[in-house]
């Protein structure tokens, strides 16, 4: 593995997942990408900030200990939102790439004037999340909705292949608007506030009540978790013929239960996502 750039991708589920996946398909040769998927603190937007933000510090030193990667890409909008200037702070020497809602490419994309914003409650009630909106979509209207259960269904369909569409439908509901004047304008772009959303991109085209351009920040995120890692991404599917072999099959730590999952299947899910090694971050151990 000498000479191999690592790259460890962090959220509190399989969200972060969207990203990893980006990772490995615009990545060179002699990268290795790593996961940590935080299951017992699944959904963050639940936590009280404080404890959220130490909780977030404890683990990442923990993870840096075990995985010693040259870049950390927490890609989790509400775990950036709190606490990317603590971990940046603590850890001085690792390059941390954040996620934030794509309020700057949705405000240039939007004809109508009006979008929307699908986050978590917890991205959606940040500071950080209202100076995006302030700074770069002062000249459109904002729709921001805390979408409570949208992670979830992400997560289940992960597990089983199966969505829930009326759940779904009114999930996003809120965010597509109509101006009751004459101009009839109507929400015509929508931002996916957090990485698990894009895993319901199919669904989300067929549950939306019009067509409108979702906005799926999960290769914007990877491409610059490489430009900090000091490496050139291809294209993906490009392949380069000076790359001696593929990107390393890498390693997913995770905490707590992850519900709903047997260990059988989540070793297989992971391994279809190119993470060959499993392991419990709580004890150190395999998962049996």
């Amino acid at each position: 593995m000498s000479g191999v750039r690592r790259i460890l991708v962090f959220d509190s589920g399989v969200g972060g997942l969207t990203v990893a996946r980006q990772v490995r398909g615009v990545a060179p040769a002699a990268t290795r990408v790593d996961y940590a998927a935080d299951f017992a603190g699944f959904p963050y937007g639940d936590w009280p900030e404080e404890r959220l933000r130490e909780h977030l510090l404890a683990l990442i030193r923990r993870l840096l200990g075990l995985a010693r990667p040259d870049v950390v890409v927490i890609a989790c909008n509400t775990a950036s939102t709190l606490a990317l200037d603590a971990l940046r702070m603590a850890f001085p020497d690792t390059p941390f790439v954040g996620t934030v809602p794509a309020i700057k490419p949705a405000a240039r994309a939007s004809r109508s004037g009006i979008i929307g914003v699908l986050a978590t409650p917890g991205t959606v009630r940040r500071e950080y999340t209202e100076r995006l909106i302030h700074t770069f979509a002062w000249h459109r209207r904002g729709v921001l909705h805390g979408a409570r259960g949208l992670a979830a269904l992400a997560e289940e369909k992960l597990r089983s292949g199966a969505v829930d569409m009326i759940a779904l439908r009114e999930e996003i509901a809120p965010v597509f608007v109509r101006q009751q004047d004459a101009s009839g304008a109507r929400t015509d772009v929508v931002v996916l506030g957090c990485t698990h959303y894009p895993l319901l991109l199919p669904e989300l085209d067929l549950a939306a009540p019009w067509p409108v351009q979702f906005i799926d920040p999960s290769e914007a995120i990877a491409r610059q978790a490489l430009r900090v890692a000091g490496l050139a991404g291809r294209q993906a599917g490009e392949h380069n013929e000076s790359d001696a072999g593929e990107v390393a099959a890498g390693r997913a730590w995770i905490t707590g239960i992850a519900a709903g999952w047997s260990d059988e299947d989540l070793r297989h899910m992971f391994a279809r996502e190119g993470f060959d090694d499993l392991r419990m971050l709580d004890d150190g151990g395999m998962v049996a």
